[in-house]
């Protein structure tokens, strides 16, 4: 399997979709704002009726030969809504009224999200939601009520049945990863081979096209989506991977930068929440690809194949 997972037709379509999002000043985009969050929030709602089903949940719209997923496309509106409800409030401090209104802006998707369900994506609207409030002045005890909530919701959808067994089942796996279950050996199977892969490629890695796990597409299912990061260790070793991570830093280096130079506090926070955004979702694939956290499907920033997340990321970059 090739260790370049893009779409040569979505990453044109990204660079075309990132010139025009270029070619507007943000505050055209922050006047859009409401619009483009209450067409998610519907657009969420509509893939649990009409979705296309996979491995129990209904994460995205069939269109002919293409699968949109609204859940990345909810990244770039929230983000939106969130820093247009921010930068309303020129007080230093976030008091507790508008941070619990606040959490109604990114509550209302998240829980959507989750019932699908979806708690990859649904974690990255939290994320970057805590952080935006934090750089608005958000008090401590505040953050840690939203990550009470977050926690709570998570296991109401458990109890309540939102969450399927199969996204349990990942849980399980990783808090039991030496387990022999068979009920949990596919689950333990793509993690186990990608922190295989991962440790064999050594420092320089086995050459492109020469890794024989990440190139045997069985030893690894989804691995295009998941476990790109397995391919990048196998196949070029701990400096290839330390050069992609590496290109991530400079990049995160880069948006926190704009966000400091940043002309008002809309563009402040716009910033943060994409910081906080690519952050989480490069930590997230890694980790879960080397064991440290558990599977949730979420796709490494411009390097996973899915056209969604790449048109998505390309408006955010």
């Amino acid at each position: 399997m090739d260790v370049l997972f893009l779409n040569p037709m979505f990453l044109g379509a990204g660079v075309v979709v990132m010139a025009l999002v270029m070619g507007r000043e943000y505050d055209w985009f922050n006047d859009q704002s409401r619009i483009g969050y209450a067409v998610a929030l519907s657009m969420l709602a509509l893939v649990a009726l009409l979705g296309k089903v996979s491995n129990g949940a209904n994460l995205s719209f069939s269109i002919g030969p293409f699968n949109l997923q609204p859940s990345e496309f909810a990244k770039f509106a929230v983000l939106l809504q969130m820093g247009n409800f921010l930068s309303n409030d020129k007080r230093e401090v976030l008091h507790k009224d508008r941070f619990i209104r606040g959490l109604l802006v990114v509550g209302a998707p998240v829980v959507l999200i989750i019932a699908q369900p979806d708690l990859g994506s649904a974690s990255v609207l939290v994320v970057m939601a805590v952080g935006m409030m934090l750089v608005a002045g958000a008090r401590f005890r505040d953050i840690l009520r939203i990550t009470v909530l977050s926690a709570v919701t998570v296991g109401v959808a458990v109890i309540t049945g939102f969450v399927n067994t199969y996204q349990l089942k990942r849980f399980s796996a990783f808090f039991n990863q030496n387990s022999h279950d068979p009920q949990l050996a596919k689950y333990l199977y793509q993690g186990r081979n990608a922190l295989r892969a991962v440790a064999t490629g050594g420092i320089t890695g086995k050459g492109w096209l020469q890794g024989p796990i990440t190139n045997a597409p069985k030893d690894i299912p989804v691995q295009w989506a998941d476990f790109p990061f397995s391919a990048v260790g196998e196949q070029f070793g701990l400096l290839g991977a330390a050069v992609l991570l590496g290109l991530y830093g400079v990049v995160l280096f880069r948006i926190w930068r704009a966000a400091s130079l940043a002309r008002d506090t809309l563009g402040t926070y716009l910033c943060v929440g994409v910081f906080s955004m690519v952050l989480w979702q490069v930590f997230q694939n890694v980790a879960m690809t080397i064991g440290l956290m558990p599977i949730t499907g979420l796709p490494l920033p411009w390097v996973s194949y899915g056209g969604s997340g790449l048109l998505t990321f390309f408006a955010l970059i």
